[in-house]
């Protein structure tokens, strides 16, 4: 898992797993085990996947790298506590999940509350299930 700043302003968490590094063959298929991991937490909610390649690729100035196959989101929060109205700025969460030719590229922004980062950070890490 690699850290950096997206863009000079966005902390995010980043892994590239080779295809030949996991059992999942496809977008879908990660998405599902997501999914089956954030309805299993006890705090986290799924929400929505949003299929972020269909709607670029249907927009007339739509662009997308060449390299890119497949492009989801899952939705999800792991709100427990709202204690001011600006939380929401910072919520839901969204795991980024991008084909490639030979590899998967997962991502997501930093989460204020750390369970919610080491939660993601485990969920993101065990796709990568083969050694």
């Amino acid at each position: 898992m690699t850290h950096l700043t997206l863009m000079d302003k966005y902390p995010i968490n980043k892994l590239i797993i080779k295809k030949n590094e996991t059992t999942y063959t496809t977008v879908d298929a990660i998405v599902e085990e997501l999914k089956k991991k954030i309805e299993a937490h006890p705090v986290a909610i799924y929400i929505a996947t949003f299929d972020h390649y269909t709607h670029t690729k249907s927009l007339a100035e739509g662009e997308i790298n060449d390299d890119i196959l497949d492009a989801k989101n899952v939705i999800c929060c792991f709100g427990k506590q709202l204690p001011k109205a600006t939380m929401l700025a910072i919520r839901p969460r969204a795991i980024g999940i991008a084909e490639l030719v030979d590899s998967f590229v997962l991502s997501f922004m930093d989460a204020p509350n750390p369970q919610a980062q080491e939660a993601m950070i485990k969920w993101v890490e065990a796709i990568k299930n083969k050694i």
